[in-house]
């Protein structure tokens, strides 16, 4: 509810039990004499009670310590008889229930315990023997208390969902950045060692080649272009109005099989599509052109000159990748790189199956398998 609709059902309900419950409780009479006050001091008295209800959301301490005082008065001198005093410790109830939503717990139940003890004085002081004195604080207790627990209750029940709230929050936060960090290690790493190689070899043949040199150049200004919008796209899809090129996929697996030949890989690309007319989800195809993308990356880093082969075959139900190649590559004693990292990544969060590691006949291979839906 908006704070203009709480605020209207505060002040119905303070209409009701101001104008109509309070004061009918005060109009009583006392069963064995006593005071018998004006009619205009029982609706003063009713009124005083229940109107401050209209504000209890924005003084709720205040509120209960005046209608707490109040109905003590009230009570004492015998304006509300003690057997009237269902209709006050309603007004007193909403106002705990107030201070115990609204306020911190420690200073809500010095507030409640403080009025509760200065309502139980004046069913005391207004009751006959031991017995009925026991039985006002009793009274004033069950009809008091629980609606302080209540409250509390709900201020606890909103302080957990809250926290909950907040803790999802940072988590798909942390989700986002290592989305990101993955997308940026993808496409830094890939064109970062096409540009080592081809400055390597630009340098090599500066003197005695120049057009050699000169080619190898542009081929790094291509590929360093290639890079500039691939982190731009990455950046720009955080915000929603990103003008940047689509999420590379299946479509674009050509071109990074001719980019990893600028590398000195050759790279034999064999894409299957059994069902052609099934639409391979963004997220998948993305998964896919990374996951290939840094296999051949690899291959370019740590085996080249080598063969290679990329095979993405896409089913109903899945799409399969497999690269292999025939280089020679160093051991890595420190366990898998962040590229391997990265794509078992991918896959576990599509629920796939990913394996990776050198071939019996020499060489290294990649396999991956990522399920999928189609939608309806």
């Amino acid at each position: 509810m908006r704070p203009v609709d709480l605020y209207t059902v505060d002040a119905l309900l303070a209409v009701a039990v101001g104008g109509l419950l309070c004061p009918y409780a005060a109009l009583e009479s006392p069963l064995h004499g006593g005071v018998r006050e004006p009619l205009w001091v029982s609706v003063l008295v009713g009124m005083a009670l229940g109107l401050p209800l209209a504000v209890r959301r924005r003084w709720p301490m205040t509120v209960a310590v005046v209608i707490s005082s109040i109905a003590t008065v009230a009570l004492i001198t015998g304006v509300i008889p003690n057997f009237a005093a269902a209709a006050p410790a309603f007004a007193i109830g909403l106002s705990f229930y107030t201070v115990a939503v609204a306020t911190p717990t420690r200073r809500s139940m010095l507030c409640a315990a403080g009025c509760l003890a200065l309502v139980s004085v004046g069913l005391v002081l207004t009751a006959g023997d031991l017995w009925s004195r026991t039985g006002a604080v009793v009274y004033a207790a069950v009809m008091v208390a629980p609606a302080w627990v209540i409250g509390w209750l709900i201020r606890e029940r909103r302080a957990l969902a809250t926290r909950q709230s907040d803790q999802l929050v940072r988590q798909a936060a942390t989700e986002e950045r290592l989305r990101v960090a993955r997308e940026l290690h993808d496409v830094v790493a890939h064109t970062l060692s096409l540009i080592v190689v081809k400055a390597a070899v630009a340098n090599h043949v500066a003197e005695a080649d120049p057009r050699e040199a000169g080619a190898a150049l542009r081929v790094i200004e291509e590929t360093g272009r290639t890079a500039l919008t691939d982190v731009r796209r990455v950046l720009g899809v955080l915000r929603e109005d990103s003008p940047y090129a689509p999420t590379p996929g299946l479509d674009e697996l050509p071109l990074l099989a001719r980019q990893a030949a600028i590398g000195g890989v050759d790279v034999q690309l064999d894409v299957r599509r059994d069902e052609p007319a099934v639409a391979v989800p963004e997220s998948v195809g993305l998964a896919v052109y990374r996951i290939v993308q840094e296999a051949v990356t690899n291959v370019v880093k740590h085996a080249a000159p080598a063969a290679c082969r990329a095979t993405v075959t896409v089913l109903p139900d899945e799409v399969r990748v497999e690269v292999t190649d025939d280089g020679r590559r160093p051991v890595l004693l420190g366990g898998e790189g962040h590229g391997l990292i990265g794509m078992r990544e991918r896959v576990v969060l599509h629920g796939g199956e990913f394996r990776a590691g050198p071939r019996s006949d020499g060489g290294f291979a990649v396999t991956a398998s990522l399920p999928y839906r189609v939608a309806a």
